[in-house]
C-alpha cells in the first residue's frame, strides 16, 4: 500500500506540477477577435490544412528514419561585415540556418537571428550546430531592425535576442502572439497580422506576408502564436524573406503586389521525410517552384547545413537545388545555395522592371 500511495502522490505531482507549467505558459497566449486564420484560440493556415503530427508521429519518424549521418562539425571563415551600406546598394551575409544580415538604405537588418549552439529549450540536449556563425557577435554592426518569423528554437533564439537587446535596442517586427514572450525577458516587440506593415525608415517598409507553417515552444502550445514571411519594400526591388513554410503558391504569388522582387530568401533544407515535413519546410524542388511564382531576381537558399533537423544529408539540398534548377530550365546563377560567411551584393531592378533571363 506505501508503495501505491507513494506513486499516486509522484503521479499527482507530475500533473499538478503540468498544470502549473501549462497555466504559467498559457499567460502568453494570444487573445483577440475570430478572424479567418484565427478561431479564437489558435492560429491556422489558409486553405487546405496541413496535417499535424503528433507524438505517435514523431516515434513513428524516428523509430524507421533513415537519416544520413552529418559532420560534427564543418570549418567556416568568418567574415566582418560593413558597418552601413547606404542608397539602393543591397548586401547579404549569410550568418547561418536563416540569420541572414541583410544591409541597404543605411539600415542593418537581421533576420531569426540565431548565435546558440543548440536549436533547443536546452543548451545540454537538441540538435547542435556543426557550422559556426558566417559573422562572430561582437563583428556584427549595429543592428536596426530584426524580423522574427514564429517562435520555433531555430529561429526564435532567446539568448541571442536578449544579447542584441541588451547591445542594439533594435525594432523587433514579429507576427501576433510572440511580443508576450519576449517581454518576459525584457525585450520588446512590434506585432503585425497577415497583411499589416510597418514602416522602417524613408525608403524601407516591411510587410508581414501569410506562409504555410506552424508554431509550438513545448508541444501543448501549437498554433497559439502566428508566423510569417516578411517582405522589405525598397526603391531597388524588394526582398522577400520566407521564414520556415511549405509550398504555398498563392501566397508567394501575392508577394509580387509591393513590386518586382529582387531577392528572394528561401528555404531549402530540413524537408526529409516528405510525409511528415512537405507542409511545413520546402525541398529544394518546391523551392524553385517558389521561385517561378516570385520571380526574382536572385534567389539564395537558406535553411540547411547548419542543425541536422530532419533525414536529409548535410550536402542534400544544393545538390538536389541543381538538379530542380536544370529540369526547371533556370539558369544556376539565379539560385544559390550558400554557407555560413558568403558576402552576396545584388544590383538593384528599376522598379517598374519585369525580370528574365
Amino acid at each position: 500500500m506505501m508503495a501505491i500511495a507513494v506513486i499516486a502522490g509522484l503521479v499527482a505531482a507530475l500533473w499538478l506540477a503540468r498544470r502549473g507549467f501549462v497555466a504559467f505558459v498559457a499567460r502568453d497566449w494570444w487573445r483577440g477577435p475570430v478572424t479567418e486564420h484565427f478561431d479564437g484560440v489558435r492560429f491556422r493556415n489558409i486553405g487546405p490544412q496541413p496535417k499535424y503530427h503528433g507524438a505517435s508521429d514523431m516515434l513513428r519518424w524516428k523509430l524507421t528514419s533513415k537519416a544520413a549521418p552529418w559532420p560534427k562539425s564543418v570549418p567556416v571563415t568568418p567574415v566582418i561585415p560593413a558597418e552601413r551600406i547606404d542608397g539602393d546598394a543591397l548586401v547579404t551575409t549569410m550568418v547561418g540556418h536563416v540569420t541572414v544580415l541583410i544591409q541597404t538604405q543605411g539600415l542593418n537588418i537581421l533576420t531569426d537571428p540565431v548565435w546558440s549552439d543548440r536549436a533547443s529549450p536546452f543548451q545540454w540536449a537538441g540538435p547542435r550546430r556543426v557550422r559556426a556563425p558566417g559573422v562572430r557577435f561582437d563583428d556584427l554592426p549595429r543592428i536596426d531592425v530584426v524580423l522574427l518569423s514564429h517562435n520555433h528554437y531555430d529561429h526564435l533564439d532567446l539568448a541571442t535576442l536578449k544579447r542584441l537587446w541588451a547591445r542594439d535596442r533594435p525594432r523587433i517586427i514579429t507576427p501576433i502572439g510572440n511580443a508576450a514572450l519576449l517581454a518576459r525577458h525584457g525585450i520588446t516587440a512590434t506585432e503585425g497580422d497577415w497583411g499589416d506593415s510597418f514602416d522602417l525608415g524613408p525608403a524601407a517598409q516591411v510587410h508581414i506576408e501569410r506562409v504555410q507553417h506552424w508554431s509550438s515552444r513545448w508541444g501543448f502550445d501549437s498554433y497559439r502564436a502566428l508566423w510569417c514571411g516578411f517582405t522589405l519594400a525598397l526603391p531597388g526591388g524588394s526582398v522577400y524573406f520566407s521564414g520556415d513554410c511549405g509550398l504555398d503558391a498563392a501566397a508567394f504569388a501575392a508577394v509580387r503586389r509591393h513590386g518586382p522582387v529582387r531577392l528572394a530568401l528561401l528555404g531549402i533544407g530540413a524537408y526529409e521525410p516528405r510525409w511528415f515535413m512537405q507542409y511545413h519546410h520546402m525541398n529544394p524542388a518546391d523551392a524553385v517552384a517558389a521561385f517561378a511564382e516570385l520571380a526574382p531576381a536572385h534567389a539564395i537558399g537558406m535553411h540547411w547545413g547548419v542543425f541536422k533537423l530532419t533525414d536529409e544529408a548535410i550536402d542534400r539540398p544544393p545538390a538536389a537545388l541543381a538538379d530542380a534548377l536544370a529540369d526547371a530550365g533556370i539558369a544556376p546563377h539565379r539560385f544559390t545555395a550558400e554557407t555560413a560567411g558568403a558576402v552576396i551584393e545584388i544590383d538593384a531592378l528599376p522598379v517598374d522592371a519585369l525580370v528574365t533571363d
